[in-house]
Parts: structure tokens; sequence; C-alpha cells
């Protein structure tokens, strides 16, 4: 799957999502007409019982080899399950989805534009040095560098200067006052690496030849390319409440899902994030382990790229929204294990919202109920029946079979001609860092996930002009909103500006959601200890899981 991450000096949140999480979270599933009508029996867990002592090692699937341990590109789920043990970033993002402090002990902004970060004492990397104020530098300038193209500049695109400013001090100086820079760095965009083993490394910097040196509590000791990759314990680790439990974790890379399913029921690897829907049950009857849902950030949905068809009118968007049997896509594609979705995000990155506004949030969103009648109506009243759309999809996972042919089959069923073209995973990526091979294509379909503790991260991305606004949809008032909300530094009065968003969104759908769904994992009867959630791509989640 590592032909799914191309490099961009932007970044590509649904690369990860909808190419990556589609190709591992689901496998065969049955047409939505054959879909289940009962709901599986699920919940969300926010903990696992906790381990009655350290174990020696245990082993993890990874539906994957990932494409880079270089944190500038570690932008899939397969690279940031692994380098989430290994590297840590100035600020923590925990299982919650809050913000603590991680290697900057404190962070305050001085003034609109200015960030102080102070960075932690008696912290060192696994090659025994001390962090130091000169690494930040280093580790940050990076994604501000041309020659490296990070996937992560969006987080600095606001950045003038990074600078040490003091023994242990670091100061961020913006171009505008921007609230979303700081919650960036809990995630990839914050890790720290040593100077020193960057200007050395060079190129093979966290490649198989030349691994990483941070500062997490397991250190990156063998990578097999094609096979496995061994983290193992670091003794010297900073946290005591978050020392590895395990002297060592092996990843093994599994692509198949039933070979992975079939791996975790025999006990040969004893856990896996993110499990094929079909092997849930299986995995539940099996007595090997157990299964658990845990908060997840993502949302499906269609991206309307082209507003200069039939879908640049807004009647035809809805009419294609109310002639969505989405339920049937979710009993589908995700086998019910979620909730069809009018918002493009989920209440969990809402939690510096007051509950008064995070219901204000969803509370009042247009349902579009599948009806056919109105679709029709809607779309002889645009004056488009008979006009094309067309829907990119890939051969990547069985969710883009589902999403490509209800899709094709909802505008048949209204009307408009629909043609599905099918292109190759690489062709795919490409929709979303290249414009080019965007031309011809109406819609296609994501799974786009959020890296911060803030709903503004997906409403950010759809003000004109914006990288990932790949229809170019436009529209003032939003764009007002979204830029005031992006220099409002309050959480609550950014959360209630951002609720705005939501409708605006919800109403003028430049983006059209389908559903949203838990994150799955199996836990086998060997261990224990893990926090269920999407933050296993930036928290240490290996450290906390040891001995049943």
């Amino acid at each position: 799957m590592s032909v799914l991450r191309p490099r961009t000096g932007r970044r590509i949140v649904a690369l990860t999502a909808g190419a990556a999480a589609a190709a591992l979270a689901l496998s065969a599933c049955t047409p939505a007409s054959d879909a289940p009508t009962a709901a599986p029996d699920w919940e969300l867990t926010a903990e696992t019982p906790a381990p009655s002592g350290d174990i020696d090692s245990f082993t993890w699937a990874n539906y994957a080899e990932p494409y880079s341990l270089d944190y500038a590109y570690a932008f899939d789920y397969a690279d940031n399950m692994v380098l989430s043990n290994v590297c840590e970033s100035l600020l923590r993002l925990n299982p919650d989805y809050t913000l603590s402090p991680g290697l900057a002990e404190a962070y305050e902004q001085t003034s609109p534009t200015t960030w102080v970060y102070t960075i932690r004492e008696g912290v060192s990397f696994h090659d025994g040095t001390p962090l130091t104020a000169a690494d930040v530098v280093a580790s940050m300038s990076r994604h501000l560098d041309p020659a490296v193209g990070s996937s992560w500049y969006s987080v600095y695109q606001n950045v003038a200067s990074i600078e040490q400013t003091g023994d242990r001090q670091v100061t961020v100086t913006t171009t505008i006052p921007d609230s979303q820079f700081n919650l960036g760095l809990g995630g990839s965009a914050g890790v720290i690496e040593s100077a020193a083993t960057l200007a050395a490394d060079g190129t093979d910097y966290g490649n198989s030849t030349g691994l990483v040196n941070c500062t997490g509590p397991f250190e990156l000791s063998e990578w097999k390319s094609g096979e496995s990759i061994t983290l193992t314990r670091f003794d010297g680790y900073w946290d005591e409440s978050l020392r590895a439990k395990s002297g060592e974790v092996r990843f093994v890379f599994m692509n198949d899902a039933t070979a992975r399913v079939n791996a975790l029921k025999s006990g040969d690897v004893d856990g896996s994030w993110m499990l094929p829907v079909d092997g849930i049950p299986q995995l539940q009857a099996s007595g090997a382990g157990d299964v658990y849902f845990g908060l997840s950030t993502a949302t499906s949905n269609l991206i309307v790229s082209n507003l200069d068809g039939p879908l640049g009118d807004l009647r035809v968007r809805k009419a294609l929204m109310f002639a969505l049997d989405r339920q049937g896509i979710l009993d589908a594609a995700a086998k019910g294990y979620g909730e069809v979705s009018n918002a493009l995000t989920q209440e969990s990155v809402w939690g510096g919202a007051s509950a008064t506004t995070r219901d204000e949030a969803f509370s009042g969103l247009e349902e579009y109920p599948n009806d056919l009648e109105q679709a029709k109506a809607l779309v002889e009243e645009a004056g488009v029946a008979g006009q094309k759309i067309v829907f990119a999809t890939a051969p990547i996972g069985n969710d883009f079979t589902v999403v490509s042919q209800a899709t094709a089959a909802a505008a048949q069923s209204i009307g408009l001609e629909a043609e599905i073209k099918t292109v190759t995973p690489n062709a795919y990526t490409a929709l979303f860092s290249d414009p080019s091979a965007r031309e011809g294509v109406d819609l296609f379909y994501t799974v786009w996930y959020l890296s911060s503790p803030d709903p503004l991260e997906m409403y950010g991305v759809l003000r004109t002009g914006e990288f990932s606004n790949y229809g170019n949809w436009s529209n003032p008032e939003f764009d007002e909103l979204a830029t005031q909300a992006v220099g409002t530094m309050d959480p609550e009065e950014r959360a209630k500006l951002t609720s705005r968003l939501q409708h605006i969104a919800n109403e003028e759908l430049p983006w059209l959601p389908l559903f949203a769904g838990p994150m799955p994992v199996f836990v086998g009867e060997r261990i224990t200890g893990v926090a269920p959630s999407i933050a296993f791509l930036y928290y240490p989640w290996a450290a906390t899981i040891g001995a049943r």
C-alpha cells in the first residue's frame, strides 16, 4: 500500500483515510440489496482491563508495510501506528482526543502570532544524547523546507519563523493569528528528532536502512523490508507513567485480510487495529481474545470534485443525497458498524465546545432521508435529466465497490446518466494531489479523519482556494466565518463559529456525508491494557499493553 502516498507539499488527509483505510478495514460483503436488516451489537470502550504485569513480547498485525517512518511523511495508518510508539511530539494527543504537554513541558501564546515552547528537561534520545531546543528547531523547520516536501506542511502554512530563544525555549511566529497551529503539534507535525541524526542519515532517515532515533518508550531496533518491524523497550524513557510494559513489540505486515483474521484467531498474532468487518464475528466467536470498538474521528463522504457539471447545482447535490440509501450503504460497506451521518465530523473532535454548542452543531441538520420522488423532482427542476456524472473509484477495498455502485444506481434512478470510472490505486491517489487527475471526474469517495481535537481542521479545508477544496466550492459567508474561526483562540467561541460552518456545509453539500463508525481493535488472550482509540496514530498505545 505504499503506492498510496505521494510526497507532496500539502497535506492529503484523504489518502490515508480514503485509500489505505478502505483497503485494510473492509473485506468482501454483500450488495446493498442483501444487507443485513439488524445493526450489530456494539458499544464504545475507552479502556481495556489493566495488565497483571509486564510481558516479554507481543506481536501485532499491520495491514501494510509503512511507506516511511520519517515523521515528515508518516501520514498513513500503517506508518503512524508504529511511529507513535517510537517518536514523540511537542504535545501529546491522548486517547480521549485531548492535548497535554509532551516534549514541551509548557507552552504559551505570548501574542496573537507568537507561541513559546519550554522544552522538557531530562529527556534523552534513544542513542543517549539529550534533547535540546536546537533539536526542536531542526525537526520543526523541516516542514518548511520545499526540498523535504512534508506531508504536514498545512500545519505550518502560516509559520514565519522557528527560533531558539533560550536554553530550553523555542519561539514560533506566525504570519496571522492561527489557532490551528498549536493544535496540530500533537500529531506527526510535532514530532522531534535528533538534529544530529537528521544530518547524518540524510535521505536514508526513516527508511529500513537509516531507521530513526527519537525519545519514545520504544526504540526502533529492526526493519526487515517486506516482513516486519521490531521495537524494543527504551529503558531510558523519561515518562515513568508510560514506561513500556512489554520488552519487545513485533509488527508483521499482513496485506491479506483473511490471513490477518486467521492469524488472530489462531493466536499467531496477538492484536490488530482496524479489523476487516467480515472478520469481526469470527473473532468474537473464536475465544482467542476480545474485539473492542473505540473512539474515531473519521467520516465516510463523497467529494464533489466538479461544480461545472450537473453537481454544480445545489438541487442536484441534494437530489443525489435523497436518492442514496445511506443506511444500505453502511450495512453493506461496514456491516452496520456505525451510523448514517449528516455532518463531516464526529462529536469526538468537539471536546473544546460546551455541551450546548456541541448539541447545536449536530442538531437541526438536514437529514436527507431516502426519498426518490423528491430527488426526481429536484433533478427535473434543475433541468439536468439525462446529463452524465462520472464517479472515480479503484480496486482498493470493498467499500469502494459498494459506494461506487450505490452512487451510480442512485444517480440513474433519478434520471441522470452515471459512469463508474475505475482507475489504478496510484491514479486514485492522484485525485487528491493533482488537479489534472480530477478532470472529467464529478465524484470520488473518501474516509476523512482528523489529526487534531478541533472540527475546524475539517471545515478549514473547504475555504475558497484551499488545496483540499477539490471541487473549488466557494461560499463567501463560509470563508469569512472560517477565517474568523482560525484567528479565534478561545475554544468555545471558535466552536460556535465552527458550528455555523457545519450547518452551511450540511446545507450546501460541497461534500456529501455518508456515515461514521468506530475504531475496531482485537486484543488477544495473552495481552491487555490498550486504549481503543484512533489516537493510536499519535499516542504510544503499545507501551500500555502488558500481560493478562
